[in-house]
């Protein structure tokens, strides 16, 4: 096992840990640990809320969730040697959760959570049509995950850190603050938001401490977006045999990682629509020195997907067009056809006994293929769900005999406010 240099002792929360990760992106956040390129490490990781969700059939957890804790994110680790301009290269190692704990109270001790996020606090790809908050629990058994609240479904997980990426430089930053509170000043009253501005409360700055941890807190960024640095991609295919290059824009690179998944589908829909969990992490990290500008890759992270992917050979797929539900043409809109899509495969696995509820977490947690397939055809963008019918317990594809139905047994704990 390579050495841990990030532990997290389960029996305390997040900001009573020996080391003291981060939640917000700033480069005068210390890094916690310095590496060398071409050393392996093991980093453990906390769920995304710390441990604010449980392992119960209420969603009151999900509806109430601390929106400015996030993300408990491990590190920063700094990199011998890389500056600005190279590129950090980053192999996924092994990734899975809690090491040698069955059960217990933190998720990834044995179980993950999905949650459908209420509009008011977050909301989700499709919160106009699922306004209210839900959740289901999923139970590991090796690389299985089973959920007492969407019965007849077991699938293969793919696990991934929904959240790796360096350090912002100072210019860089200015530059996030701008752009999103311009796209903010544009309906500054939407719910949810339009983006999210820095927000001291609730911030997590490592070893920062009095005037400048209140500086840095009311500048740094928020976490919940992908941005130039990687950050919250949410990318499925990230999992163990993934190799990631990032570019460095501060002195060190500032490597941090966490928001860990058992599962996911394209596009994480639900907004929590992975199956969160904690975990560990096993990196190598290693430096190109001016990469940035050898391979063109300035603004953006680029990456070799994992090997690990389930081994799903039969697919039922939904299309979507560029045309909303009220039947109003809009021109390419490559969103709203995926968006129009996931409501197609909601809608048919309702005729198969689910609630849309769980059918949309379905989506959000199970292995689903999402692409935009055509882009070029004025004036419909289609765009397409691809749902492994494996997963199921019962038959889903279209037949003469039509569907059978599930029991939907208990279903999505619902809350509201």
């Amino acid at each position: 096992m390579p050495e841990l240099l990030f532990p997290l002792d389960s029996t305390k929360k997040f900001t009573e840990q020996e080391l003291l990760g981060h939640n917000r992106w700033h480069p005068e956040i210390p890094p916690v640990v310095t590496v060398r390129p071409g050393q392996s490490f093991r980093v453990h990781c906390r769920e995304w809320f710390d441990g604010a969700i449980h392992n119960d059939d209420s969603a009151d957890d999900v509806r109430d969730a601390p929106l400015p804790i996030v993300h408990a994110l491990s590190g920063p680790f700094s990199v011998s040697g890389a500056e600005p301009g190279d590129l950090l290269v980053v192999d996924i190692l092994d990734v899975g959760p809690i090491p040698q704990e069955d059960s217990g109270p933190l998720a990834g001790q044995g179980w993950g959570y999905t949650g459908i996020f209420p509009k008011q606090n977050g909301g989700g790809f499709l919160t106009d049509y699922f306004p209210d908050a839900y959740k289901a629990i999923w139970d590991f058994n090796g690389q299985q995950a089973t959920s007492r609240h969407v019965p007849g479904v077991t699938f293969t997980g793919m696990i991934h850190p929904g959240l790796m990426g360096t350090a912002p430089s100072a210019a860089l930053l200015a530059k996030w603050n701008e752009r999103e509170g311009a796209l903010r000043a544009t309906d500054p009253d939407r719910v949810p938001p339009l983006s999210l501005p820095p927000l001291p409360d609730g911030a997590i700055l490592g070893s920062l401490t009095g005037g400048d941890f209140d500086r840095v807190a009311a500048e740094a960024a928020r976490t919940a977006p992908p941005r130039e640095n990687g950050g919250n991609q949410d990318i499925k295919n990230m999992t163990k045999g993934t190799r990631v290059f990032y570019p460095v824009y501060v002195p060190g690179a500032n490597l941090s990682v966490g928001d860990l998944h058992f599962s996911q589908g394209d596009g994480e829909i639900t907004f929590c629509g992975a199956i969160e969990m904690g975990g560990f992490v096993d990196l190598h990290v290693d430096v190109i020195k001016g990469g940035m500008t050898t391979y063109g890759v300035s603004e953006n992270a680029i990456f070799l997907p994992g090997i690990v992917a389930p081994q799903y050979s039969q697919w039922l797929a939904f299309s979507g067009i560029s045309v909303t539900t009220d039947g109003e043409q809009r021109y390419l809109d490559a969103q709203l056809a995926f968006q129009r899509a996931c409501l197609h495969a909601i809608d048919y696995l309702t005729r198969f006994g689910y609630s849309p509820e769980q059918a949309y977490l379905i989506l959000g947690a199970a292995p689903i293929e999402g692409r935009f397939s055509a882009v070029v055809d004025i004036p419909n963008s289609c765009a397409t769900v691809y749902l492994p019918t494996a997963i199921f317990d019962v038959d889903v594809r279209p037949s003469a005999a039509g569907p059978t139905r599930v029991s939907p047994g208990q279903g999505a704990p619902k809350s509201t406010f």
